[in-house]
């Protein structure tokens, strides 16, 4: 009767990612009020691995990790797949057209051309420096 009361040692399974231990390792030297953390995650099939994230405090640290998790993730999928980044490019460039045929014809169509191609880059810049903010 004794091995049906045997407890087994459990491998800790998941339905979804979990923050396990976050530890704060130094604050940063080149922008004041950031810190280094170093984040336990355990994944869905069990495993556990560190991570180093950065940020104002705990909270903030997690969600850029977060956030540059989804960012390498999507940029992965623009890797394997540009015509995906292209059709966005041109659905960005045919608004106009579909709200107002006649503004192909008029200066402000190639004002909102060049406006939105610089407000593209302008934002992916943005969103890299908030990325990039406090890991050195």
């Amino acid at each position: 009767m004794k091995k049906f009361f045997k407890k087994r040692p459990r491998k800790w399974k998941y339905d979804r990612r979990r923050a396990m231990k976050c530890v704060l390792l130094e604050k940063s030297r080149n922008h004041d009020g950031y810190c280094k953390y170093e984040v336990t995650i355990g994944e869905k099939d069990g495993t556990v691995h560190k991570q180093p994230a950065y940020g104002k405090d705990m909270q903030d640290a997690l969600s850029r990790l977060i956030n540059t998790e989804r960012t390498v993730k999507v940029e992965k999928k623009l890797e394997r797949n540009p015509f995906l980044f292209f059709v966005c490019w041109m659905a960005v460039m045919a608004v106009p057209v579909f709200i107002n045929g006649d503004m192909t014809y008029t200066p402000w169509f190639i004002l909102y051309m060049f406006g939105s191609f610089t407000a593209l880059f302008a934002i992916t810049g943005w969103w890299q420096s908030y990325l990039e903010k406090g890991k050195k």
